[in-house]
């Protein structure tokens, strides 16, 4: 179970949310068996999309994070309600890299490639809120920092990191976004890029302090609160209810075409790889539902 801590300087002018999402990531490698780019690029995806939604106002509140590059790891998507729950999947999760020798890390970047990070938000209005950035790196975190500033005009700092052990398996995984608010002197901001340059790396942090010690490092000299703790991990909701609404919204030409030429239907869940199986006589009974 990971866990996301939200806080705020005691002057009101800094927000902060720190997680550590080694567990949820260690679940997304284990039902997608992720490469260690693959789960580096996704593990890094799936921990700021579970921040961001933290910060919605409502339960029923959703995220959904795409990132549309044109690398050989294809797309990346992590989707999550406030509800504590996140999921994600990599379109090439078995491809690697290997490290890059320029830093000896995870070749995120040379993964992901150039292209765009959209993300949509619903929050309950007619129509869902869609911001799109192109990205400025590929190395995810640097991407979300830019995303907030130039679709959310929110200066912020961002990072992101996943932990791969020799057996693929993941030793841990975090980050945290730490946003500055529109009045923030100079004085502040210099103190707190002071202390996110001298941070180090995520996964070292998460490896050798506690959470608090790792906000401690985070704020430096700047006095905080916790505002609240909550557990996050991954879990699909998919459902065979879910799917048949699927199977019902491609409408009555297209579901006869899948009765006529095969005579059923096989439907895998992108999130976790769970397998839907339909008869001819289910599909039938599905199109007499929609043919009313």
């Amino acid at each position: 179970m990971g866990k996301i801590i939200s806080t705020i300087s005691k002057d009101g002018l800094v927000k902060a949310k720190f997680a550590d999402t080694g567990d949820l990531v260690e679940e997304a490698r284990k039902i997608h068996n992720l490469s260690k780019t693959a789960s580096a690029a996704l593990g890094r995806t799936l921990t700021a999309a579970a921040i961001m939604v933290s910060g919605l106002k409502n339960k029923e509140d959703s995220l959904t994070v795409i990132i549309a590059g044109d690398g050989p790891g294809g797309r990346i998507v992590a989707t999550c309600q406030n509800d504590g729950y996140v999921k994600g999947y990599v379109e090439n999760p078995d491809f690697d890299l290997p490290i890059r020798q320029s830093d000896n890390k995870i070749d995120v970047a040379g993964f992901v490639g150039k292209g765009l990070l959209k993300v949509t938000m619903d929050l309950g209005m007619k129509e869902p809120y869609v911001g799109q950035v192109p990205l400025v790196s590929g190395e995810i975190a640097e991407d979300f920092a830019n995303y907030l500033l130039t679709s959310q005009q929110i200066p912020s700092a961002v990072g992101l990191g996943v932990l791969v052990d020799k057996d693929l398996s993941v030793k841990n995984a975090g980050g945290f976004i730490l946003e500055l608010m529109p009045d923030c002197p100079e004085e502040i901001i210099e103190k707190i890029e002071s202390s996110i340059i001298s941070l180090g790396n995520i996964t070292y942090l998460l490896e050798n302090f506690t959470h608090k010690e790792i906000l401690d490092k985070i704020y430096g000299e700047i006095e905080y609160s916790i505002l609240e703790e909550k557990e996050v991990s991954y879990r699909c909701n998919c459902s065979r209810e879910k799917v048949e609404d699927s199977l019902e919204s491609l409408g009555e030409k297209e579901l006869r075409e899948i009765i006529e030429e095969d005579g059923h239907a096989h439907v895998e869940c992108y999130f976790c790889n769970k397998e839907y199986d339909f008869t001819e006589e289910e599909l039938k009974n599905i199109l007499k539902r929609i043919t009313k």
